[in-house]
């Protein structure tokens, strides 16, 4: 099988970017892992070499794997944040929780920002990310008055990720509009959980058409990045996820050649 055209060789000076996994039970094994998709997007959209971190929270100190890092890269998943690390109501029995998750990345994320390490998060990621820093979650979204149902569709990978589930509105002069070269975005969003109150130090990005913040990014950051939406499927096909992942792999190379000219 032929390798991609810019598969990483010995050669290469690529970053290092970490990818915290989740954590899952296989039959009767515990399991830490990310999904192949999320893998390659860092090796083949980002160009950098992913590490993933396992869900091992009390056993790796958040500051020193931060200081083995050139970016942080945080992924989807159907598990939804704990309520009680941001002051919520508790979850309906179904909810799908993983505590190892949370316990790894909230502290390795509030890391990561005081380093000024390079941050780009998806879908739960962005959830992660606003609470590390201070804000709430709405648990079901379509429950809420007035916004629409933000969940997948019924159906294979290719109908869940690759339908458009709706238009955001890109803040103007923002990261994002930059990166897109307009207004407007359609966007394969499907989520249960969504932003309630945003964090003292997050600004807005985009906003879906019932008001429901889509992406952000943080005030005073060189790049700390989340969107809602799963930019990493079928990345090749989509020249704003191109955008978007080129963008975060130069901002993790210029920490990376910084962070090198430092030690």
């Amino acid at each position: 099988m032929p390798m991609p055209s810019n598969v990483l060789t010995t050669n290469a000076v690529a970053p290092v970017i970490g990818i915290p996994c989740c954590t899952r039970m296989i039959g009767e094994h515990s399991t830490h892992w990310a999904g192949e998709k999320y893998v390659l997007t860092v090796s083949d959209a980002i160009g950098g070499l992913p590490l993933l971190v396992p869900a091992l929270a009390g056993r790796i100190a958040p500051d020193a794997l931060i200081e083995r890092l050139d970016g942080l890269f945080l992924t989807g998943s159907r598990s939804n944040v704990e309520p009680h690390h941001y002051g919520g109501a508790p979850s309906a029995p179904d909810t799908a929780h993983d505590p190892q998750r949370d316990a790894m990345t909230l502290p390795l994320i509030r890391a990561a920002v005081a380093a000024g390490l390079p941050l780009l998060a998806i879908c739960r990621g962005l959830q992660e990310l606003n609470v590390a820093l201070g804000g709430t979650l709405h648990q079901r979204v379509h429950e809420v008055a007035g916004r629409l149902d933000h969940r997948a569709p019924e159906g294979d990978v290719a109908r869940r990720y690759a339908h458009g589930a709706h238009p955001v509105a890109l803040t103007a002069g923002g990261v994002l509009e930059k990166l897109a070269g307009g207004p407007t975005l359609v966007v394969n969003s499907l989520h249960s959980q969504g932003i309630d109150r945003l964090a003292p130090s997050l600004a807005v990005e985009a906003v879906a058409p019932d008001g429901q913040i889509e992406a952000v990014r943080r005030q005073s950051a060189n790049f700390v990045l989340a969107v809602q939406w799963h930019p990493e499927y079928r990345f090749a096909e989509n020249p704003f996820s191109r955008a978007l992942f080129a963008a975060f792999g130069d901002a993790c190379r210029a920490y990376s050649s910084s962070a090198m000219r430092s030690r």
